[in-house]
C-alpha cells in the first residue's frame, strides 16, 4: 500500500497530509509567511540575565527574543555577551522561543539576527516518511518543493481524496469520534490539554465495569493518534468514561501501548488521585489549535472561506486583528485573489470585534 504525502493550497498556507489509502497518517500546516522558528539559528545578544529563572533573555534582533536556560550557574551568562543560540520550542501560549547554545559558524552577521533557517514542516514529514510520493494540488504547490524533493513528486495534480479532505476537516474540532461509538471533546487550556471521553453504551450481557473498561481501552489507540494529528501537547489529562477511580488503573498498559508509535515519545506518568491519565508530550511546535487560533490563523481562515465558497464578493471588512493579521502577510491576500480569480480588497470598520468579518461586492 502506498503512502502519500499530499500538499493543498490555501491562502497564506498549505495543508500538508500523509496518507495511506483512506487513512490519515500524520498532518501539517506550513504558512511560509510564519514560521515557528524551530531549528533557526541565530547570532543574539543577552538582554537580560535573570537567575531567578534560571537564565537569560536573548534578543535575537528584529524584534524577536527568547530564553537561554543556564546550564553552566550564575557567571556563565552576562548582560550585553552575544553568542550563537538555535531555538529549540517555538514561542507557546504567550511565551518566547526556547533557545540553547550552537557551535559558531564560520561567518557571523555584524549585529543580532538570523543565521540560517530550521526545516519547514513540509521538509519534517518528508523526512520522517522518506518513501512517501508527494502530491500536490496545485502549479502554486509544485513551486514550493525544494529541489531535493522535486524526484518524488508524482506529476499529476490531485485534491485531496474526499475521506482525507473530511479527515484533516475533522482535526479542527474540539469533538473526537471515537471506536465503539465512544467521543472525546478537547479543551487546551495555559496550563494543560484536558481530555474527556464519554461512555458508550454497555455491552448486552456484560457487566458495566467490565463493558466500559473495555470501551476505553479500544479507544486508546485512536485517540492517542488525534493527540498526535492535532500536535497537542505539554501535560495532558484525560478522563475515562463511566470507569470507577479504583479501575483505571489498568489502563495503564494499554495507554502506555497506544503511545509507541508517537515520534516524540510521549510519556504516561500515571492516574492522579482523581483517576486521570496524566500524559506529558513534548512541547517543540505549536499545537494545530493554538496554530488555528492565533491571529494569523483566523485571518487565514477568513481567506480561506472565500476561496472555497461561491461568492462574488470584492471587499472583506474586518476588525482591527483581522485587518492587522492580513496586513502583515500580504502574500496571504494575494494568493486568495489569485486562486479566485476576482479582485479583493481590505477594509478596515473598528465597529467590528476584533476578528469578526464580512463581505461585500
Amino acid at each position: 500500500m502506498s503512502v502519500y504525502l499530499r500538499l493543498a493550497t490555501y491562502p497564506g498556507e498549505l495543508r500538508i497530509a500523509v496518507t495511506q489509502d483512506d487513512t490519515l497518517l500524520d498532518y501539517a500546516l506550513w504558512r511560509p509567511a510564519a514560521p515557528d522558528g524551530v531549528d533557526d539559528v541565530y547570532l543574539g545578544r543577552i538582554s537580560a540575565h535573570a537567575p531567578g529563572m534560571g537564565g537569560a533573555f536573548v534578543d535575537l534582533g528584529g524584534g524577536v527574543s527568547g530564553f537561554l536556560p543556564d546550564q553552566k550557574g550564575s557567571d556563565a551568562l552576562t548582560e550585553g555577551q552575544t553568542l550563537t543560540v538555535r531555538v529549540v520550542r517555538a514561542a507557546q501560549g504567550g511565551k518566547g522561543v526556547r533557545l540553547k547554545p550552537e557551535k559558531a559558524p564560520a561567518t557571523l552577521p555584524a549585529k543580532p539576527g538570523l543565521i540560517s533557517r530550521g526545516p519547514t514542516p513540509l521538509d519534517r514529514l518528508a523526512a520522517r516518511w522518506p518513501d512517501a510520493r508527494i502530491v500536490v494540488d496545485s502549479p502554486a504547490a509544485a513551486a514550493c518543493l525544494p529541489v531535493a524533493l522535486r524526484p518524488r513528486r508524482q506529476q499529476e495534480l490531485q485534491p485531496f481524496p474526499e475521506e482525507i479532505a473530511h479527515a484533516c476537516t475533522a482535526l479542527e474540532e474540539p469533538l473526537i469520534s471515537l471506536p465503539g461509538g465512544m467521543q472525546a471533546s478537547i479543551t487546551p487550556t495555559p496550563a494543560l490539554v484536558a481530555i474527556d471521553m464519554d461512555a458508550s453504551p454497555a455491552k448486552t450481557g456484560w457487566p458495566k465495569q467490565t463493558a466500559q473498561f473495555a470501551a476505553n481501552r479500544d479507544a486508546l489507540p485512536a485517540l492517542m493518534r488525534q493527540i498526535r494529528l492535532r500536535n497537542l501537547s505539554g501535560a495532558i489529562l484525560i478522563d475515562p468514561a463511566g470507569l470507577a477511580t479504583r479501575k483505571r488503573q489498568a489502563l495503564l498498559e494499554p495507554v502506555k501501548a497506544a503511545l509507541q508509535d508517537d515520534p516524540l515519545r510521549p510519556r504516561c506518568l500515571g492516574i492522579t488521585a482523581l483517576g486521570l491519565v496524566e500524559l506529558v508530550r513534548a512541547r517543540i511546535h505549536p499545537s494545530l489549535p493554538e496554530l488555528l487560533s492565533s491571529a494569523h490563523g483566523q485571518a487565514l481562515a477568513a481567506l480561506r472561506h472565500l476561496v472555497t465558497q461561491e461568492t462574488e464578493a470584492t471587499v472583506l471588512r474586518g476588525g482591527l486583528g483581522l485587518i492587522t493579521a492580513l496586513e502583515q502577510d500580504p502574500q496571504a491576500l494575494a494568493d486568495c485573489i489569485s486562486q479566485r480569480g476576482k479582485p479583493l480588497s481590505l477594509q478596515l470598520d473598528p465597529a467590528l470585534p476584533d476578528f469578526f468579518w464580512t463581505t461585500h461586492a
